[in-house]
């Protein structure tokens, strides 16, 4: 049964939000504490380095889980973390291949696990979290912030589960010639991801976009 309060103890409910600080904060707000998140784009637009720059913002604030479940650690991942200019001596942001969900549930409930969690991609987990089983995992770690990592086809997140991501998401990132487009229940905002990069897409054109340098 659904729990009902009164608009006064609505009123006096307290969010515990996340301290951001700088261009995240500019972009993001200070955004609760748990729910989803999506970040989608086309192949090779910067969804990856994206996604390591924000989990290594996010490692200054919590402990952050990266399962980097489509590419595993493959020399290629070691090379994205390089050009995202994560620090060897970071403790606080754990990297794993692919992780079962089961073991990632078990992993999530004990008292010192990581708070955030990057999913990279939701493709991968497609069988294991349709029919309910997202909206599931997001009640039973209320406390937790999942960011998913999806695949663009036509202009929308691929696959129905990445569709479902988008409707519960409190943050939606699309990233676009290196350029990441942030909007939901934020204040909004664009980051250029790799300007050298971005300008080959936008030309002149990136001057007009009024973006913020990560």
């Amino acid at each position: 049964m659904g729990r009902t309060l009164s608009i006064r103890n609505l009123y006096d409910k307290v969010f515990v939000k996340m301290p951001f600080t700088g261009i995240w904060k500019d972009a993001f707000g200070q955004p609760e504490k748990g729910g989803a998140w999506l970040i989608y784009g086309a192949e090779k637009n910067g969804k990856t380095t994206f996604a390591l720059m924000l989990a290594d913002y996010l490692s200054t604030l919590e402990r952050v889980l990266y399962i980097s479940a489509e590419e595993g650690l493959q020399d290629s991942f070691t090379d994205a973390c390089i050009r995202a200019g994560l620090s060897p001596d970071n403790k606080s942001l754990k990297m794993s291949d692919y992780i079962p969900i089961e073991e990632l549930k078990d992993r999530l409930s004990k008292r010192k696990s990581e708070r955030i969690v990057v999913i990279d991609n939701i493709t991968i987990y497609q069988d294991d979290l349709k029919h309910g089983n997202l909206w599931s995992l997001l009640k039973d770690y209320p406390n937790t912030v999942f960011i998913f990592l999806a695949h663009e086809k036509n202009g929308e997140p691929y696959t129905a589960t990445a569709q479902a991501c988008r409707r519960y998401a409190k943050i939606i990132v699309h990233v676009q010639g290196l350029v990441a487009f942030a909007s939901g229940r934020c204040p909004g905002g664009r980051m250029i991801i790799n300007e050298e990069k971005a300008s080959l897409c936008y030309g002149d054109g990136i001057d007009e976009l009024d973006v913020n340098r990560i």
